[in-house]
C-alpha cells in the first residue's frame, strides 16, 4: 500500500485510465441541467445519463474524469467518521466499447499494481449479482474477477437490493460488481467478505454493467449496445490509502478542522460529542462553499437547493454555537476549503469573495431566525402551562426545529429556565419521521432523473434553444442562459436581464418561437473544437466547462448552441409554445415558465 495526497490519487486515477485510452472529460456543475428530479449532481454519471441513454459523446467511448457530488439524503447522519454530504467520484465509462472483462481487470489493476495504489490483495473481497427469476447469477463477472486472482471466498453473491443497478421502472439496467476493502484489524478470516461481514469491509468502487433494457416489469431485452459505468469514491479511498480510521484525519479535511480549533479553543480528538460538531462543521463548510461557489452558484433560501444549502450553514452554525464560537466563523473556514481545492476547482477561487459574503450574510440571518424561534416559544407558553406534565411535546419542539431552525438544545433551555421539561423521544420520533420521508423522496428523485428522457422532456429541451434564441432577438445579446428546468409537462427557462419583460416583449418572443416551429426547421448536429465552434456563433452556457470537442446543434438558420442533447430532429413536432409566466428568479435574472401545447 502507498500513501498519496488526494490530489495525487485524484492524478493518478485520470493517468491511469488516459493510458488505457480513456479521454479524460470535465466534471459538470453540481446544479444539474434541464433535470428536475434532483436538487444536486448526485455521481460522477449523473451528467452523462444522456450518452449512457444513446446520445453519441463528442470524445469518444472511453471517458474518465473526477466530478464533485452533493447527496441530501443523510445530511443528520453527518458526524459520525465517514458520512459525508460533499464528496468528490473518479469515474471510468465505456460507451459501447469494452465491457466487463476490461472493466475489472482495469480496476484490479489500478487498486493493486506497485506502479498505482498498490492496495494489499488480500484486503479486497467483491460483490456481484446473485441472480433472480428476471436475470440469472451473473457468473461472468465471478469468472473475470478470478481470472485476475480474487479467492473465490472473497466473492460475495448478493440480490438485486446490493448489486443491481436501474434507470427507472424501465430502461436501461443491470447488475453491478462493488469492490471493498478490509478495515478490520490484521487481515480478514477466511471466508469473510461482505456478505458475511458487513461492518469491517469498506465499499471504495463500484461498476455497473448496463447489459439489459426492461420493457416492463418482468421483461428484461439485451441491449445492443452495453455501456459500463464506474464510480469511485476519492475521500474514503484516500483514507485507507493513508492508513487512516477517518476521512476527517486527512489533509482532505484536516486544514478545516485546524482553522476550527483555533476559532473555538478546542483541540479535536478530545471529547467524543464535540468531535462530532467538529466534523459537522467541517463536511458543511465544504459542502457549502461548493454549492456557492459553483459555475451556476446557488444562494441560501426556503426552497430546493438554496434550502439544502441553508440548512446545512445553520446546522454549522448551531455546532459552531455548541463549540463556544459566538461571532461569525464559516467565511474563515472558507479560506481553507478555497485553498485546498483550488487548482482542482478553479471557480471556488474566482468566486471566493461571492462566498464569504453568502455565508456571512447567512449566518447574521441566523441570528435573527433564533430570535423569532425565541418569540415562538413564547407564544406557545400559555398553552403549554395547561399541560400538567409540564412538558412540551415532541412534535411541538420538532417544529420550533424544522419551521423556524431553532436548536433543540435551546428550546431544552428555555423549557428549564420557564419550569418545562422536552419530549426528546417525541422529538426523534418526528425528526425519524421526517427523515424516511425525506430519504423517500431522494430516492424516488434520483431514480426520476436517470430515466427521464422522454418524447416530451426532449421537446420542451429543443424549445429552450428557440427561446434563448428569440430573447436574443428581442431584449438584446445581453441575454444569457442562467439554469433550466424541465419535466414533460412544461419548462422553467433563467436568463439575464436587468428589468421585467413589458407584454410586448414577452408576445414578441412567443410569436418568434412559434414562426420557427412552424418553418419545420431542420435540427442537425456537428462535433467541432470548442474554439471554432464559439467562432461560428455558438452560443455556449454561462459558467459551463466544455471539453475541447463539443457538440453543436444548429436549429435552421435561427439557432447555433453548444449543448450534449438530445434534441428533436424537425421543429415542427414541437407544438404551439405558450408562455405562461415571466417574473424576477433573483437579482439580474428573470425566468419564464412555458408550455408546449
Amino acid at each position: 500500500m502507498c500513501s498519496m495526497t488526494a490530489n495525487e490519487l485524484r492524478s493518478k486515477y485520470i493517468e491511469f485510465f488516459k493510458s488505457k485510452d480513456h479521454v479524460e472529460i470535465s466534471g459538470r456543475s453540481l446544479i444539474p441541467e434541464n433535470d428536475p428530479s434532483v436538487l444536486f449532481t448526485t455521481a460522477g454519471m449523473h451528467p452523462l445519463v444522456p450518452f449512457l441513454l444513446g446520445e453519441p459523446h463528442p470524445a469518444g467511448k472511453r471517458l474518465t474524469d473526477y466530478q464533485k457530488c452533493i447527496r441530501t439524503g443523510d445530511i443528520d447522519e453527518v458526524g459520525d467518521p465517514s458520512h459525508l454530504t460533499c464528496f468528490e467520484m473518479l469515474g471510468n465509462w465505456s460507451l459501447g466499447d469494452y465491457f466487463k472483462k476490461e472493466s475489472i481487470a482495469y480496476s484490479y489493476e489500478f487498486l493493486t499494481s506497485k506502479k498505482w495504489l498498490a492496495l494489499d490483495p488480500a484486503k479486497i473481497s467483491v460483490t456481484v449479482f446473485a441472480g433472480d427469476e428476471n436475470a440469472p447469477r451473473d457468473e461472468e463477472s465471478a469468472g473475470y474477477w478470478k481470472a485476475n486472482g480474487m479467492p473465490e471466498d472473497k466473492i460475495a453473491y448478493l440480490p438485486a437490493s446490493d448489486n443491481w443497478w436501474a434507470a427507472g421502472p424501465t430502461g436501461p439496467c443491470g447488475p453491478d460488481t462493488e469492490i471493498f476493502y478490509w478495515v478490520g484489524e490484521g487481515l480478514p478470516p477466511v471466508g469473510s467478505n461482505k456478505g458475511t461481514d458487513k461492518d469491517n469491509w469498506l465499499e471504495i468502487w463500484n461498476n455497473v454493467f448496463m447489459e439489459y433494457n426492461r420493457v416492463d416489469e418482468k421483461t428484461l431485452v439485451k441491449l445492443p449496445k452495453q455501456n459500463v459505468d464506474t464510480g469511485m469514491g476519492l475521500e474514503r479511498t484516500n483514507c485507507i490509502l493513508q492508513g487512516k480510521t477517518s476521512v476527517y484525519l486527512t489533509e482532505v479535511f484536516q486544514p478545516i478542522i485546524k482553522t476550527i480549533e483555533k476559532l473555538a479553543g478546542y483541540t479535536y480528538g478530545s471529547d467524543a460529542e464535540k468531535d462530532k460538531s467538529v466534523r459537522i462543521i467541517a463536511d458543511h463548510a465544504r459542502a457549502s462553499v461548493f454549492i456557492i461557489g459553483d459555475p451556476k452558484g446557488v444562494s441560501p433560501s426556503n426552497v430546493g437547493a438554496g434550502y439544502v444549502l441553508r440548512r446545512l450553514i445553520r446546522r454549522a452554525v448551531r455546532h459552531g454555537r455548541k463549540l463556544g464560537i459566538e461571532n461569525t466563523f464559516l467565511a474563515d473556514l472558507s479560506v481553507s476549503v478555497i485553498e485546498n481545492f483550488k487548482n482542482a476547482y478553479p471557480e471556488l477561487e474566482q468566486n471566493a469573495e461571492k462566498i464569504k459574503q453568502e455565508l456571512t450574510a447567512e449566518e447574521n440571518k441566523f441570528g435573527q431566525t433564533l430570535r423569532k424561534g425565541e418569540a415562538e416559544f413564547e407564544k406557545l407558553l400559555p398553552n403549554l402551562a395547561k399541560n400538567p406534565k409540564k412538558e412540551i411535546p415532541g412534535r411541538v419542539a420538532f417544529r420550533l426545529y424544522d419551521t423556524f431552525g431553532f436548536p433543540i438544545e435551546i428550546t431544552e433551555e428555555l423549557a428549564a429556565e420557564n419550569g418545562f421539561t422536552v419530549d426528546k423521544v417525541g422529538f426523534k420520533e418526528a425528526e425519524k419521521k421526517h427523515q424516511e420521508l425525506s430519504r423517500t423522496a431522494e430516492a424516488g428523485k434520483a431514480k426520476g432523473g436517470l430515466a427521464e428522457q422522454s418524447e416530451m422532456t426532449i421537446k420542451y429541451h429543443t424549445a429552450t434553444h428557440l427561446l434563448q434564441a428569440a430573447l436574443k432577438r428581442v431584449l438584446g445579446d445581453h441575454v444569457a442562459q442562467k439554469g433550466s428546468n424541465i419535466t414533460n409537462e412544461r419548462m422553467r427557462f433563467d436568463f439575464s436581464h436587468p428589468a421585467p419583460m413589458t407584454p410586448e416583449e414577452i408576445k414578441k418572443v412567443e410569436n418568434l418561437v412559434n414562426e420557427q416551429i412552424s418553418r419545420n426547421l431542420p435540427v442537425t448536429m456537428e462535433i467541432m473544437n470548442l474554439e471554432d465552434a464559439k467562432k461560428s456563433g455558438a452560443t455556449a452556457l454561462f459558467g459551463e466547462k466544455y471539453e475541447n470537442n463539443v457538440k453543436v446543434y444548429t436549429i435552421g438558420d435561427f439557432s447555433k448552441e453548444v449543448c450534449g442533447g438530445p434534441h428533436v430532429t424537425n421543429t415542427g413536432v414541437l407544438g404551439k409554445f405558450v408562455i405562461k409566466k415571466e417574473q424576477s428568479s433573483s437579482a439580474g435574472v428573470r425566468r419564464i415558465k412555458a408550455v408546449l401545447e
